[in-house]
């Protein structure tokens, strides 16, 4: 009677889970359909975005960021990009403010230099580095400490190697309430608590430099209840 109890329970575990990974599967919407920018706008006067073998491809000769039409909350986002050669900064956007020729808020850094924080929190426009954080001038011990651990976390050889300068890049950001999560490549690198922004577009990055094109892809997003 217990095996057969015991049996029931493990078969109904099992179903459990393939049910829920399949709803999972299914709740994911896609943000990018590979051959058009439909479902997405560019606030500024400036910068250029062509969809070129199922990628968004962005030029521009100053910062300019695209962005969703829609707004969401708490999610899972998913999303690549690839860096050009030579100098090149990006990010994606998310929960982020939008205003004529600017956006701020929210980033989750691709870091295309020797300093490796490529999938740190960048805040946009307005507090700017919050992991690995950067304090300015301060004296406070505490606060000097928690730089020092953040910037020994991206030092770290597993977080360091964590992205490919020269390939493509899977980012996932997950918000959840105040919890922020980034990992790239299946690496998190990001796991803090913010709680300034509840809401806002996703955003992809051109960071401005002349003649370089960013590209992206697989971009999509499963929203939670």
């Amino acid at each position: 009677m217990h095996l057969k109890l015991s049996s029931l329970v493990t078969i109904a575990l099992s179903l459990f889970y393939v049910t829920s990974c399949h709803a999972e599967e299914e709740n994911w919407i896609e943000l990018f359909n590979g051959k058009d920018t439909s479902g997405w706008r560019n606030p500024y006067d400036w910068g250029n975005a062509e969809v070129v073998d199922g990628e968004i491809h962005l030029t521009a000769d100053k910062k300019f960021f695209l962005l969703t039409e829609e707004d969401f909350g708490d999610f899972v986002f998913e999303g690549e990009v690839k860096l050009p050669q030579g100098e090149a900064n990006s990010g994606f956007m998310f929960r982020c403010h939008v205003e004529p020729n600017n956006v701020y808020g929210y980033q989750a850094e691709v870091d295309g230099s020797d300093r490796n924080w490529s999938g740190g929190l960048y805040d946009e426009g307005r507090r700017q580095w919050i992991w690995p954080s950067q304090s300015g001038r301060t004296t406070d011990k505490e606060f000097l400490k928690y730089e020092q651990e953040s910037h020994d976390f991206f030092a770290r050889p597993e977080i360091a190697a964590a992205f490919d300068r020269d390939g493509w890049n899977r980012y996932r950001i997950t918000c959840q309430g105040d919890s922020i999560k980034i990992e790239v490549n299946d690496v998190v690198t990001t796991d803090i608590h913010d709680d300034l922004d509840k809401r806002g577009p996703i955003g992809i990055q051109h960071h401005g430099e002349k003649g370089q094109t960013y590209s992206f892809r697989n971009l999509r997003i499963r929203e939670l209840e």
